[in-house]
């Protein structure tokens, strides 16, 4: 499903005392959120003043966030990008455009069920697929992962011995 939105990160402290806050990436490496230079809080669209990698966490200072008491009131806002900002290359999604997604065997065509959690696991993502069964499907392109189709909401996969979780 088509995003136009994406939730990067959540704000989780201050940082110091002249207004700076502590975003906690959502996904991967902070300095991914560094790339932006509008964000979207509260559904408004603000551009921070400063954005840095500290310690794996950005610090961001955004207008009128001028000292310690203002960036706390910020603690727990979320982040959000806006898709076309983002610039994935070919054959990259955002987890929450995933979501929803129906999932097929690509050697049958038979409709296995909707993708509904993805989970980091230190070799791979893995996708939950639910439908008459539980499928875990690790998200390597090409072994598990045949294809996307965001505006057609489809994603085809190979179906391999084990991946339902009735098969162990």
């Amino acid at each position: 499903m088509y995003l136009e939105r994406i939730l990067v990160g959540q704000v989780v402290n201050a940082h110091g005392i002249r207004g700076e806050v502590r975003v906690q990436p959502r996904d991967g490496d902070p300095a991914f959120l560094t790339r932006f230079r509008t964000f979207y809080v509260d559904g408004k669209a603000v551009t921070p003043n400063a954005n840095h990698v500290h310690k794996g966490m950005a610090l961001m200072k955004f207008p009128g966030v001028e000292d310690m008491n203002a960036a706390l009131a910020w603690k727990g806002k979320e982040l959000y990008i806006a898709r076309e900002d983002a610039r994935l290359p070919e054959g990259e999604y955002f987890d929450d455009e995933l979501l929803g997604l129906s999932v097929y065997d690509g050697a049958t065509g038979a409709l296995l069920g909707e993708l509904t959690a993805v989970e980091s696991y230190p070799a791979s993502k893995v996708y939950t697929v639910r439908g008459q069964r539980t499928y875990l499907v690790p998200a390597v392109k090409g072994a598990f992962i045949q294809s996307v189709d965001l505006a057609q909401n489809r994603m085809e996969i190979r179906v391999w011995e084990g991946l339902a979780d009735d098969e162990h």
